[in-house]
């Protein structure tokens, strides 16, 4: 905004006193001062408003121009509450400084100078701004998102940052985002959501709302209340948005070289591909034959995430680990290098786990397979998928299966038809529920206290509190309903799987 656009708000009735030829000067912001030199607090380019408070003797006006002369500030606007009129001492140093003075009738307030001139710098800057960040959603591929995150921080005076899903921040300013701003990026129930944090307001704005799930968007994070802006301001968050986007969209391997030699070499290990094929792929992707490997796999129950969404995801909760991605049959499968981290399925897990706000309905379900060098890829992908169909008949929104689970009985019982398993479990524990229910008894307990101690009779007593003579007769009567004996190896592993069913 330029000097001479004051005297077009004719609602503030400004008059110029002096100053003609300096009304093309830009106007960057309003502040109100009777300091005799409050060059201090002057950065250059202020509009200053003053009630010439200041003014004890002729002489401080020199002082006080001078002062704003050093400062570079646009202009000055002088109240007439004090003297009627802007005293002639007051005008020649304006001149002499070349300082533009305007005269401020005694009827308007500062504060209605300072609101009206503020607000029409806050559309003019958005406005400019919107145009800026559209000639750099054509320079964002060679500039990254940092150098526009800084333009706004700059020109607005409010940080920003760009967020992940999982609470990674991919370009902003320099001073940490708190943990709770990045934990709403999910929680909020819609977007775009205003968070207040130890009395700073956060608005949390979704790069692609329409078009990509909440666990695989980016987000855009103002400190500032959205509910405050102008109009135009506002619509500088769609610019910035779109820009993200295509920084977002650059940044997506699938349309690399990388990206499809490593969709190539999952198809190859899900196929029935020779291992040299393989590991001659492998090498192509510039993983090595000896590191060691953990294969994920993972998909969800709706359409609401899709299995290239899904793929971004995994790529995202392994960020900086360089893994190879693809898609099988709606799966996302990703392959990566251990280095010399010890608990990255743990680390994975718990990024899973952490989605589970951002869901929406959905459901995820993951497997995680054991280590495996470059030659058991495949035995590796084969366990993470067997893991993540075990992991979706769980009825957890996010379920995660590892490697180790796969180890125990579940292993087998996951592999057993869902009725053969429901006519077992019956045939097992129904008698024995059907008892309770009757007698208000407690076999099915006692049988499991019994299993859990290995058939110590004093143990699993203590634990009932019961006397072991009692402890005998409820065994007997277990026995008798189901004609089995649990003195023996094979009943007592049978009790345990039906136990296990439930």
């Amino acid at each position: 905004m330029r000097l001479h656009s004051l005297l077009a708000m004719t609602d503030l009735g400004l008059t110029l006193v002096t100053g003609e030829d300096e009304l093309d000067r830009f106007v960057r912001w309003v502040v109100t001062t009777d300091m005799l030199d409050p060059s201090r607090y002057l950065s250059g380019g202020e509009l200053v408003l003053t009630g010439m408070q200041w003014r004890r003797e002729p002489g401080n006006s020199e002082t006080f121009v001078a002062a704003l002369a050093k400062a570079k500030v646009a202009g000055l606007a002088a109240g007439d509450a004090l003297y009627g009129e802007v005293p002639a001492d007051i005008v020649d140093a304006c001149r002499k400084h070349r300082i533009p003075l305007f005269r401020v009738p005694e009827h308007i307030a500062f504060a209605t100078v300072t609101e009206t001139v503020n607000r029409n710098l806050s559309t003019g800057r958005a406005a400019d701004l919107t145009a800026i960040l559209d000639r750099h959603r054509q320079l964002v591929s060679g500039g990254g998102l940092d150098s526009v995150l800084d333009l706004i921080h700059r020109t607005l005076g409010t940080p920003c940052w760009v967020v992940s899903s999982t609470g990674r921040v991919v370009a902003g300013a320099t001073k940490t985002l708190p943990d709770q701003v990045r934990a709403a990026l999910l929680s909020a129930r819609r977007l775009p959501h205003v968070l207040s944090h130890e009395n700073t307001r956060y608005s949390l704005f979704a790069v692609d709302p329409d078009r990509t799930s909440r666990i695989a968007d980016w987000f855009v994070v103002f400190e500032s209340d959205h509910k405050d802006w102008s109009e135009e301001r506002r619509a500088l968050t769609s610019e910035l948005a779109a820009v993200v986007s295509l920084e977002r969209a650059r940044q997506d391997d699938r349309q690399s070289a990388e990206g499809r030699l490593a969709q190539e070499l999952i198809e190859l290990i899900v196929s029935d591909a020779k291992p040299a094929e393989i590991i001659s792929r492998l090498e192509l992707t510039g993983l090595g034959l000896s590191d060691r490997y953990l294969a994920v796999a993972a998909t969800a129950d709706s359409g609401q995430v899709r299995p290239g969404e899904l793929r971004a995801v995994l790529r995202e909760i392994l960020y900086g680990a360089s893994p190879a991605a693809g898609v099988v049959d709606g799966e996302a499968i990703v392959l990566v290098a251990l280095g010399e981290t010890t608990d990255l399925d743990d680390s994975i897990h718990r990024a899973i786990e952490a989605l589970l706000p951002g869901l929406q309905g959905s459901r995820l379900a993951v497997g995680i397979s054991g280590e495996a060098d470059g030659e058991g890829l495949r035995g590796a992908v084969e366990e993470a998928r067997y893991a993540r169909r075990m992991a979706a008949e769980r009825p957890h929104p996010t379920s995660v299966v590892r490697h180790d689970e796969l180890a125990t009985h579940m292993l087998l019982l996951a592999s057993v038809p869902d009725e053969v398993r429901r006519m077992f479990r019956v045939r097992l524990l129904d008698p024995l529920a059907v008892y309770d229910k009757d007698n208000r008894s407690d076999l099915v307990h006692t049988l499991e206290t019994f299993l859990e101690v290995s058939g110590s009779w004093t143990k699993c007593a203590d634990l009932l509190h019961l006397h072991v003579n009692t402890l005998r007769y409820r065994i007997q009567r277990i026995e008798e309903l189901t004609n089995r004996d649990l003195s023996r190896l094979e009943d007592r592993v049978d009790f345990f799987l039906a136990l296990a069913l439930r």
